[in-house]
């Protein structure tokens, strides 16, 4: 089923920034990783209860392109200058997946004040040798649903399946777009902070870690470390779940609900 959203869009130091937005209630931010591939449909599950705000990362998305990205540091200063654009009028919660919740951890350290509760999603960042996360680099395309999703169809859906030409082009440009972004974001440091842990250190928000057991891109091994490292933490595993755990349990989004509506 396709979510019926609402396209919200704001100027943000020049770069066209699109928010897809669905439900009522409390807004919650929710920052997309690596990719917009598997859009926002996951949102309709928490939309009966919370506004879900989708933003599109500046070079992701919907969002226009974005040559100044350097760094983590720029979207977390583009997203403090996105929530003075939609003077929400209340505290958001921040719901981060896999890049994004690496995005969350370091926006919500940097300015903890501006958010309610934060919930971490199979977050990156952290690089803990002891727990490494997959190389994709060493993978091959074929081969990626399968690390998104413990049952892979769940993934598959997401991808060209020979059928459509057309689709299959304007994902492939897509992800290229969104690629030339994602490598100059992490020229810094790779896929995360050597310092993350004192970001983490920093958010005193209540916080949620949820992890799918089965993730084969960011092992679930890594989840306590998160929230070792988080002063007001809870950890919820997803059993029978690879990284789309969203996508494919759909039922977590309840879980998740409960915790920010608790």
């Amino acid at each position: 089923m396709t979510v019926s959203f609402e396209t919200l869009e704001y100027d943000v130091g020049g770069v066209k920034t699109v928010v897809k937005a669905v439900g009522k209630g409390k807004p919650v931010l929710f920052l997309h990783g690596a990719s917009t591939l598997e859009g926002f449909d996951f949102a309709e599950g928490l939309a009966d209860r919370f506004r879900i705000l989708a933003a599109s990362h500046p070079g992701f998305g919907h969002s226009g392109d974005a040559p100044h990205i350097a760094g983590m540091s720029d979207m977390v200063l583009h997203y403090l200058n996105l929530l003075d654009a939609m003077d929400l009028g209340e505290k958001p919660h921040l719901l981060g997946f896999s890049m994004g919740g690496w995005m969350a951890i370091e926006l919500a350290a940097i300015a903890r004040e501006r958010f309610d509760k934060v919930v971490l999603v199979a977050p990156a960042g952290l690089n803990d040798p002891a727990h490494p996360a997959t190389n994709l680099g060493a993978v091959a395309p074929q081969e990626l649903p399968a690390y998104l999703a413990h049952d892979v169809s769940a993934a598959l859906r997401y991808f060209p399946d020979g059928t459509d030409a057309a689709f299959a082009e304007a994902f492939g440009a897509d992800r290229a777009r969104e690629g030339a972004t994602l490598g100059r974001l992490l020229t810094p440091f790779g896929m995360g902070h050597p310092n993350l842990r004192r970001f983490l250190a920093r958010i005193t928000n209540p916080a949620l870690v949820v992890w799918g057991t089965e993730d084969r891109l960011l092992p679930a091994s890594q989840a306590p470390l998160f929230v070792e490292a988080l002063p007001d933490a809870r950890l919820l595993l997803v059993e029978d779940a690879g990284h789309f755990v969203m996508q494919e349990k759909p039922e977590t989004l309840n879980r998740i609900g409960d915790f920010l509506a608790g």
